[in-house]
């Protein structure tokens, strides 16, 4: 059943009746019907008025008319202006009721045989997760299910930049610093441990500044001269020269990061199909540079250097090796992009999702792929989104200024528990089972206030805001799911057949009751909606809206009333449907749901 196209062909059918005009249905435009007035769905008719030749207003009242006699759909409607508000029938909206009942997951597609990649998370090995991975990790791991509920089998994936200048900063640094400390021998995490290290160079890095400046010397030139980051620049040739000592050391700190990953991601409930390493892809990268240097796409500067001109294609030159035949960022892009159309050559496109400070990045990138004449380029999408920032400012890795994942998300689980425990929520809880409802919250709350937001929209991150009960926030949602479940509870240990009954025609339906329906008919449209936007947030809002609705209901309807009749027996059918619909949401968001509050 197509709501929007039942409504359109019964425009039609009035539109040549009634005016003897012909109109396809793709110029029939209808929208969901604003909040201020009543209806569902409204038309729009100021675009049919040149061809009537006569006053919207007058077009609307007509239509109106005809439909509310003559359609099984229509019930009432109402004109505002070039408007037409059209309230659906009982009838009608019981057949919706009914149909989709009958469907185990409502809103899901079917396979499409259709496959697509998702880049998402990609840390470096310098520094452990923090709040700005959160936000890239639930969006890539979000949209992956979104695509999944789409009818696309996904690859989820991640780049680990495992080489580069930053992961030697970290190496001298322990080299200078660490006094062979461990992350077990100092009691670490080991992905903090080694931040530590790359804080520690930075620091030490800018005094070696400060001191040159002070010496009559320029900032950026004392920027690459200090002699800290030379022997960041010579640990950087070591290790492409695969020299072992240097090789070694960084296979054992890389080591210490991959398994502090590991521990974050379990914690959060995400995993990845595959790993790529830049440190295995490079080299790809760099012979595909050199090939396009023969066929004369790229140049070489006296210095060695190599770079491509883009200024032709709106951009500008972009360096792709050092002039010490080290490569850079995009070298092993290029090279990541390759393999990854080699090892999945069913895929029709590549997702990555990275922050919104390297759009110009993915645009080079891009444009280089097509200039190698790699037709997949085309396919590739940058799913682009805005920074975190925080009360006190903006993150900076570099001066150990972030909010560390796991510290945050310890945070909330502790404000998760003082706020279910001053609220009452956990009254007929057992104190076993409360730990793992505090971690539900907690990251519940966490994954929806980032997920809420639309991934374009830079957004300040409240923690306390967060954990409410009350509002746009996971925890409300949460909230509704389980007191729709301990309403389903009662319901099966009174051995009342709500799942079976089937709504006759003539069965009556409150306002509350229809615009429920509606809304649950609509979550079809919206999985399609937030992945044509690229955006869960657009799942969000559907959810959050459909707990409103439904709380509205809980608070006009007894739902319990002593009798078994198709009224209560429907009551409990709906919380049903709803609490379905309101658990296939948040899996797409990939937040779990308690099954008490």
């Amino acid at each position: 059943m197509n709501i929007l196209n039942d409504i359109k062909l019964e425009i039609q059918s009035a539109l040549k009746v009634i005016f003897t005009y012909e109109c396809h249905l793709e110029n029939i435009t209808l929208e969901e019907t604003i909040k201020n007035y009543d209806g569902f769905y409204t038309f729009i008719i100021f675009p049919h008025t040149s061809n009537l030749k006569q006053k919207p207003e007058h077009i609307g009242e007509k239509l109106g008319e005809y439909l509310t006699v003559n359609s099984s759909i229509i019930s009432d409607f109402n004109v505002v202006k070039g408007f037409l508000n059209l309230d659906l029938s009982d009838n009608y909206l019981i057949s919706i009721f009914n149909h989709i009942s009958n469907h185990k997951s409502w809103g899901y597609k079917s396979s499409s045989g259709k496959e697509v990649m998702v880049e998402f998370s990609s840390p470096n090995t310098n520094k452990p997760l923090h709040l700005g991975h959160m936000r890239n990790i639930f969006l890539g791991y979000s949209l992956s299910k979104i695509l999944e509920a789409n009818g696309y089998k996904v690859h989820k994936v991640q780049i680990i930049n495992d080489r580069g200048i930053h992961i030697c900063k970290s190496m001298v640094a322990w080299n200078l610093f660490g006094n062979n400390e461990t992350p077990k021998s100092s009691g670490m995490k080991g992905d903090k441990f080694v931040g530590k290290f790359y804080v520690m160079f930075e620091n030490e890095h800018k005094k070696q500044v400060d001191k040159l400046v002070n010496n009559g010397i320029s900032e950026e030139e004392a920027n690459l001269s200090t002699g800290i980051m030379k022997m960041a620049k010579d640990v950087l040739l070591k290790w492409e020269n695969k020299e072992n000592q240097t090789v070694a050391l960084w296979k054992k700190m890389n080591g210490w990061v991959y398994e502090g990953f590991q521990s974050t991601y379990d914690l959060i409930d995400v995993s990845f199909d595959k790993n790529y390493y830049e440190s295995e892809t490079y080299l790809l990268g760099k012979s595909k540079i050199q090939k396009g240097l023969k066929n004369e796409i790229f140049y070489k500067e006296k210095d060695n250097s190599v770079w491509v001109d883009l200024t032709e294609d709106g951009y500008d030159k972009k360096i792709l090796l050092r002039s010490d035949g080290t490569s850079v960022y995009m070298t092993q892009d290029i090279g990541t992009a390759i393999k990854r159309f080699e090892d999945f050559p069913k895929i029709i496109k590549q997702i990555y999702t990275v922050g919104s400070e390297q759009d110009y990045h993915f645009k080079i990138l891009f444009k280089i792929l097509e200039k190698l004449n790699y037709n997949w380029a085309k396919e590739c999408f940058h799913l682009s989104y805005g920074m975190i920032d925080l009360p006190s400012g903006k993150m900076k890795s570099r001066e150990g200024i972030v909010v560390d994942a796991d510290q945050l998300i310890y945070n909330m689980i502790q404000t998760a528990k003082k706020r279910t425990n001053e609220l009452g929520k956990l009254d007929d809880f057992q104190n076993d089972n409360s730990e793992d409802l505090y971690n539900i919250i907690a990251l519940g709350a966490l994954k929806y206030f980032l997920l809420k937001v639309d991934p374009k929209k830079r957004m300040l991150f409240d923690p306390e805001e967060s954990i409410d009960f009350q509002g746009n926030t996971g925890p409300f949602i949460q909230y509704t799911y389980a007191r729709i479940l301990s309403l389903i509870k009662r319901g099966d240990s009174l051995n009342l057949d709500y799942k079976n009954i089937d709504l006759s025609k003539n069965f009556q339906l409150t306002n509350i009751q229809k615009k429920i329906i509606n809304h649950v008919y609509l979550f079809s449209d919206t999985i399609k909606l937030s992945l044509d936007m690229y955006s869960p947030a657009v799942i969000a809002k559907y959810v959050y809206d459909l707990c409103k609705l439904y709380n509205n209901f809980y608070q006009e309807n007894k739902i319990f009333d002593g009798k078994e009749d198709v009224t209560s027996l429907f009551k409990i059918k709906l919380s049903y449907m709803v609490s379905k619909i309101i658990k296939s949401a948040l899996y797409l968001l990939n937040i779990n749901l308690p099954n008490r509050m």
